[in-house]
């Protein structure tokens, strides 16, 4: 039993030795990588949530955007519109009248024909007087 003291000792000397020179500073390095992995992990988490609202603000202002572009593009169409009903507008009075005017002439002209087949009935009904009557009278007498 006194040979197995010197060996206890020698034990008791390597474990406070391990403690000292290796566990010590083993721990001390573990806790400090995971503080780094932690604040990394934390960091990667603010990144990441940064990330996200850009993302959101860039989805937000292109939403705005093409309701900005959609408004203008529906104000040029209405435009367009209002411009061609102006114009057709337009052309449907012009048309108007060119034809009141067509028809004005029309009548003008059906007017003057009628009042030049009123004024030659009379010399076309004694044409036809004459040329009925002689055939008439000669055939009689």
């Amino acid at each position: 039993m006194l040979g197995a003291i010197p060996t206890m000792v020698l034990f008791i000397v390597l474990v406070i030795a391990y403690q000292t020179l290796v566990q010590g500073p083993l721990t001390a390095v573990l806790k400090e990588r995971r503080a780094r992995t932690v604040g990394a992990v934390e960091d990667a988490q603010k990144a990441i949530a940064r990330a996200e609202e850009r993302a959101a603000e860039y989805a937000t202002r292109l939403r705005q955007a093409r309701a900005e572009v959609f408004k203008a593009r529906e104000q040029r169409v209405k435009q367009w519109t209002a411009e061609r009903d102006l114009a057709l507008e337009a052309s449907r009075k012009t048309a108007a009248q060119k034809v009141a005017q067509a028809r004005a002439e029309l009548e003008a002209e059906a007017d003057r024909a009628r009042e030049s087949i009123a004024s030659s009935a009379g010399d076309l009904a004694a044409q036809v007087v004459r040329a009925v009557l002689p055939a008439a009278a000669g055939s009689s007498r």
